[in-house]
């Protein structure tokens, strides 16, 4: 069966065999972030509707539910910011009753977090994972780009807000972006406010693959190990099991990812094209070749293509 709205499951080195749940057509966000792997945000508001219908989301997923797959987590993820979507509460109330063995996770920037009927929404949701860049607003705006009227310190308030009354896992995640917010003044600030919000843990990251600006760069993992330290208890993204040690890794995608960039360089619109799967599952796999040094980045005004890594 053909999904419009699910996607996977996707091996995920946080959350194991991950269901994605895609709520918002891409892409559709409150931010324009600098390093999103999923390109440009081509819908940038704050405008919270049905985006995609509650209905037809639980329908697909009464479908693919009542098989009882073997999964980690069910994940509101994909395109955009999932908690634009007004029906995720009614969404993760359905499988919170119907499917109450399965547990939810929700990968959020964190910018709606000032709506009390956002937090509300999302109570029963086991892990949120936001996101948290900056802790300026001069940096906040350099590095996420946000709508108008969303300003940092209220984004830090609403996760202050919600932390208080959320009883699941929030798990605070910081992307590095070198000469923005690597600097002492940047990450004292990052650190206060990570003592304020006062999450289970802390997850650094940086590029792994190219972002919206072909300018951002990766820190290096010494960088990254010192602004850990720093900041205390936070957690690198290569402690987590690489991808293919994953039961849902698709050993037939993988080598059909790899077969189709072997003829010609593709970009991540043709592999979706080629096999039919959601952007946010070709991300992973082209994350893992990446990691693995069997394909490069080739940059055209065409677009970002990846290829086939000449041999040395």
């Amino acid at each position: 069966m053909k999904y419009s709205y699910l996607f996977g499951p996707v091996p995920s080195r946080r959350l194991g065999i991950s269901l994605g749940v895609d709520l918002v057509p891409f892409k559709t966000c409150t931010l324009d972030c600098i390093y999103c792997e999923c390109g440009e945000t081509t819908l940038l508001s704050n405008e919270r509707k049905e985006y995609v219908p509650a209905t037809a989301v639980i329908k697909e997923l009464e479908g693919y539910l009542q098989g009882l797959p073997d999964l980690d987590y069910i994940t509101f993820s994909g395109s955009g910011e999932p908690t634009l979507n007004s029906g995720i509460g009614d969404i993760a109330d359905y499988i919170k009753t119907a499917y109450p063995q399965y547990k939810l996770c929700l990968l959020t920037n964190g910018t709606l977090f000032t709506e009390k009927e956002v937090r509300e929404s999302v109570k029963q949701i086991d892990m949120i994972i936001p996101s948290l860049d900056a802790a300026s607003e001069a940096c906040f705006k350099a590095i996420n780009r946000p709508y108008k009227n969303i300003h940092c310190g209220e984004v830090i308030s609403g996760l202050i807000e919600l932390r208080k009354d959320y009883r699941g896992t929030m798990m605070i995640e910081i992307f590095i972006v070198p000469g923005l917010n690597d600097n002492e003044d940047e990450l004292r600030l990052i650190k206060n406010a990570l003592a304020d919000v006062n999450p289970d843990r802390v997850q650094i990251g940086t590029l792994d693959r190219p972002g919206t600006e072909t300018w951002v760069e990766a820190a290096d993992d010494v960088k990254l190990q010192e602004i850990a330290n720093y900041l205390g208890q936070a957690e690198l993204i290569g402690e987590f099991m690489e991808r293919d040690k994953i039961a849902s890794f698709n050993s037939s995608l993988f080598e059909q990812i790899v077969e189709t960039i072997s003829r010609r360089p593709c970009t991540v619109k043709d592999l979706i094209q080629v096999t039919g799967r959601h952007q946010a599952e070709i991300e992973k796999y082209i994350q893992n070749l990446l990691s693995k040094n069997i394909i490069e980045v080739d940059r055209l005004a065409r677009g970002t293509f990846f290829k086939i890594k000449k041999k040395s």
